[in-house]
């Protein structure tokens, strides 16, 4: 009987991009993808390390793993795993701790599933993750993230990533269209670009070879996918070109998430930024002025060190006028081994959860104005799986989020629909008329 395997997976895209890609090499592997509940012999926590919650949530996890199969191999991977494998080690129940260089080496390293008193730590230094591995997740019909990039260059205060994941490197060009055709092929109709610094794409073995903008224009002309989202990309690496093809692009939406992370010019500097307001500022009025129906996320980080209330109150004031449709809000935590954890002007804790709560509401007041906006439209809705109270929801193509009742057929396919009406739930009502949903 072939052995069983289970996988958890938090943070980013782009680890659950990571998880399938690891999940497809126990299926070749010969095992049995199970759920995390059905007492599987093995159990795979790919972790992430951007705030401490994801730590204590990892000890949970093994915690919760072990009562369900207390004989399992539990093995941990990911950006925590590669940033602190001890602490790691000393979790009770944990038998294996693989770094970012040796994670898609997983199988070979699960020779012998007996559980043994010491935990088996395989992690080099970061440097050595500096092979690009290619994945993509699988299992959402509806939905695919397909990785391109990994790693980042930038040194920003506040950020372990470059400590978890290594030197920016990327696929070719000439691969991710290969991977792309063949999440077509399987009947996904919508792929989500993911990567560390996704805008960055074009970078093998430290020489720059490419362009994320040759990228864009290669997956363009990629048959049967109907839609490609890019994930986030860097305000500084948004470039008019990158702006001016997605206005008029077959494939890619007019949907951008783009982080800020403070409104504050003085803030930006200690966060070691490579821009500043202004240059945002413009990024989006020129994704306004070409399309004006796009949807711009934005990531915000409140509480870093020397952020004053002045300073809370400028980046609150530069994004209440500026013309986005959501907010992504992190509260700043302090991570060993970054810049930012020695700085003065520590924020009380109270005061980074007034802010956060502040933009918080913000945000909800942003993406309803832009729900508003599209409100007597007709637009086109990729329907999901999931039911809810006996409803069903799906994304227009600038990521407004539209509410029906469940219809099986509906599943995974696009159909034009008009936006009539915002329900209490926050999410937008639809004309279902049999006329109207007619592709």
């Amino acid at each position: 009987m072939n052995k069983k395997v289970a996988f958890y997976t938090l943070g980013c895209k782009l680890n659950y991009s990571e998880t399938s890609s690891i999940g497809r090499l126990f299926t070749q592997a010969g095992f049995n993808t199970v759920e995390f509940s059905d007492t599987p012999d093995v159990f795979v926590i790919n972790t992430c390390s951007v705030t401490e919650n994801a730590d204590k949530k990892c000890k949970k996890i093994v915690k919760e793993a072990l009562k369900i199969s207390p004989n399992a191999y539990v093995t941990i991977v990911g950006c925590y795993a590669q940033l602190k494998p001890k602490e790691i080690a000393e979790i009770p129940g944990v038998d294996m701790v693989l770094g970012a260089a040796e994670k898609f080496r997983i199988v070979e390293y699960l020779t012998d599933l007996t559980k043994n008193p010491k935990t088996l730590v395989y992690n080099q230094p970061v440097s050595e993750a500096n092979e690009f591995v290619p994945s993509f997740s699988f299992g959402d019909r509806t939905r695919t993230f397909l990785k391109v990039q990994d790693g980042c260059d930038y040194s920003c205060t506040f950020c372990t990533i470059p400590l978890a994941r290594g030197a920016s490197r990327s696929d070719t060009i000439e691969n991710a269209v290969a991977q792309a055709v063949e999440i077509a092929e399987s009947g996904v109709k919508e792929i989500v670009l993911t990567g560390v610094n996704l805008g960055d794409f074009g970078i093998r073995n430290g020489n720059r070879e490419d362009k994320f903008f040759d990228l864009v224009k290669a997956l363009d002309e990629v048959d049967g996918i109907e839609r490609i989202r890019i994930s986030s990309i860097e305000p500084n690496l948004l470039s008019d070109e990158i702006i001016e093809f997605v206005s008029t692009s077959k494939r890619f939406v007019p949907h951008f998430h783009i982080p800020l992370q403070s409104g504050s010019d003085k803030i930006l500097g200690l966060m070691r930024r490579r821009y500043r307001r202004d240059l945002y500022a413009s990024r989006v009025a020129k994704i306004k002025e070409v399309m004006p129906h796009c949807c711009i996320g934005v990531d915000v980080i409140v509480g870093f060190p020397g952020e004053t209330r002045e300073d809370f109150v400028d980046t609150y004031n530069f994004l209440n006028e500026l013309d986005v449709s959501y907010l992504h809000v992190f509260t700043y935590s302090e991570r060993e081994n970054t810049p930012a954890a020695e700085m003065t002007g520590t924020v009380p804790g109270s005061a980074r959860a007034d802010r956060s709560k502040m933009l918080h509401i913000l945000s909800d007041k942003k993406r309803r104005a832009f729900y508003e906006t599209q409100l007597g439209k007709a637009d086109e809705v990729l329907f999901e799986g999931d039911i809810k109270d006996g409803f069903m929801h799906g994304f227009t193509r600038n990521y407004v989020k539209v509410k029906a009742k469940y219809d099986p057929v509906l599943v995974n396919e696009i159909k034009t629909v008009h936006l009539t009406t915002i329900s209490s739930d926050g999410d937008v009502e639809i004309t279902e008329s049999a006329e109207v949903l007619v592709h």
